[in-house]
């Protein structure tokens, strides 16, 4: 028997998790790139000895990546060589106003003792809490493909479910715990990977803070990109063709299913198609409109993750006492976030991230040299131009060289800005977004676009528009989930007659 053929769109990481998936079981599976290099938003940009990540920059959660791995008889190790960060990452609250976030728990609980009196017994029970919900969630809820609330409908996963508190906000929840200022901007800080403000997002994710402190902040040798080549490697491995190089530009249907997949470099078939692009674009623009599962309506009503306004600069110096991560918390977070989710607008007083993975990594910048980007988190949908981005760039260094007593502004050697522009040219993101859709309780589970097409038999999506959401972790863990979802549709549509 022939073997069924799958085609996936996007080389991200969901779209690589789908494809070993799908090799290992058997199916002649091929990817469908636009780009020139495979990865999704993990592109690397290497010019005058300098090698920048230019999409993710952060290892949390170790065992999702161990867990992939392990389907195939690998591990990490086998790839890539694993660094915990210690201290994780420093908090700036003004200049000589500063936190490391240390990786040894009892220190972490002296740190929180001497902040607020009394408070390390409560973070020892926040935690307690929280490395449930990161067991139930990332055991129980992830791996859920939310076709239907049905499959919720669990006596055990509903116990749990109140456990998890899917319907208290994280910013009510932390403060049950906590009363200082400093400890609640550290504990709400990882909601900002999951796009949207404290307020708005479900005290489940406070496992996102057992992700952080007790699971580590680390770091591949080589950068975020060798998780990339590390999947390449594995897909072409067990028999999977990648097309670089090869945009996907509409998608024939007849008789409610993909019969050719037509791009740039000409027309391909395929028994099922899975969709790791942008979902929008693919929805909206790559299929006609009688098999859209949404409207553009629909959509411009999805609360979006923000986008980002991103510097990447190479210094021709070292730079003094900054760690790997950087997150400047000198200003409010309620009036950045105000200015991304509820009036969008460019921000008046930002907050913002700087990394220095040369501090960790001497291969990614010449000898004596930093490599650093800059990160300010962003409304989606905003007006882009050089104007505003050069503004914020001033504003960011400015704030940086004041707080850190860090001169670095005659020490640039080599300087690229992205932002929502190049969002949409490189990845076709929709509003220009740079982490996918927001998590926010109505956008939770079964609430996200749907991962299977309801118009065309042999059509599914994945990646962080879909469950269970954005982030590497959730995304590799996305096409997990679509994987076996094409295995069901494979035995049950796709070869009867």
């Amino acid at each position: 028997m022939l073997k069924s053929k799958i085609a996936v769109i996007g080389s991200g990481f969901a779209g690589l998790s789908a494809a070993c998936v799908l090799a290992k079981q058997g199916y002649d599976v091929t990817i469908y790139e636009k780009n020139s290099q495979p990865g999704g938003r993990a592109q690397v940009w290497e010019t005058q000895g300098f090698r920048f990540d230019m999409g993710p920059s952060w290892y949390w959660m170790p065992d999702v990546f161990e867990d992939f791995l392990a389907q195939f008889g690998k591990k990490p190790a086998d790839y890539y060589q694993l660094k915990r960060l210690d201290p994780g990452y420093r908090v700036y609250f003004g200049k000589d106003d500063l936190l490391d976030v240390p990786a040894d728990m009892a220190e972490l609980e002296a740190m929180f003792e001497a902040i607020e009196p009394g408070s390390s017994e409560k973070l020892r029970q926040f935690l307690k809490q929280a490395e449930y919900k990161y067991k139930v969630g990332m055991g129980e809820y992830v791996f859920k493909p939310s076709h239907s609330i049905t499959e919720y409908f669990d006596l055990n996963l509903i116990k749990k479910s109140l456990g998890i508190q899917l319907l208290t906000s994280m910013s009510k929840h932390l403060r049950k715990y906590f009363r200082n200022s400093k400890l609640i901007k550290l504990l709400e800080f990882p909601v900002l990977f999951l796009g949207a403000t404290p307020q708005n997002t479900p005290a489940m994710y406070s496992m996102m803070n057992y992700a952080d402190l007790a699971l580590g902040t680390w770091y591949p040798m080589g950068g975020m990109n060798e998780i990339v080549k590390a999947m390449v490697n594995l897909a072409q491995d067990l028999g999977v063709t990648i097309k670089l190089d090869t945009e996907v530009k509409h998608l024939r249907v007849d008789v409610g299913k993909v019969t050719a997949i037509e791009t740039d470099k000409g027309n391909f078939t395929a028994d099922v198609v899975v969709a790791g692009a942008d979902y929008e674009h693919v929805d909206q623009k790559l299929i006609d409109k009688p098999f859209r599962n949404y409207t553009e309506k629909y959509w411009d009503s999805r609360t979006m993750s923000p986008s980002s306004l991103l510097f990447y600069i190479g210094l021709n110096k070292k730079v003094g006492d900054i760690k790997h991560h950087n997150l400047f918390f000198d200003e409010d977070f309620d009036k950045h976030a105000h200015e991304i989710y509820t009036e969008p607008q460019w921000p008046s007083k930002p907050l913002f991230y700087a990394s220095c993975p040369s501090k960790t990594d001497n291969s990614v910048a010449p000898e004596g040299c930093e490599n650093m980007f800059f990160l300010m988190p962003l409304a989606p949908g905003l007006l882009d131009s050089e104007a505003m981005r050069e503004k914020y760039f001033d504003l960011m260094v400015n704030r940086f060289e004041a707080i850190t007593g860090e001169s670095i502004r005659d020490a640039i050697v080599v300087k690229r800005s992205y932002a929502m522009n190049d969002f949409k040219a490189d990845y076709h993101s929709y509003k220009g977004n740079a982490y996918g859709l927001a998590n926010t309780l109505k956008q939770t589970a079964f609430l996200k676009p749907a991962m299977r097409a309801k118009h065309i038999k042999n059509l599914l999506y994945t990646g962080q528009l879909t469950v269970p959401g954005p982030g590497v972790p959730p995304a590799i863990i996305s096409g997990r989930v679509v994987a076996a979802e094409v295995q069901k549709l494979i035995k049950t549509e796709v070869k009867q007659p």
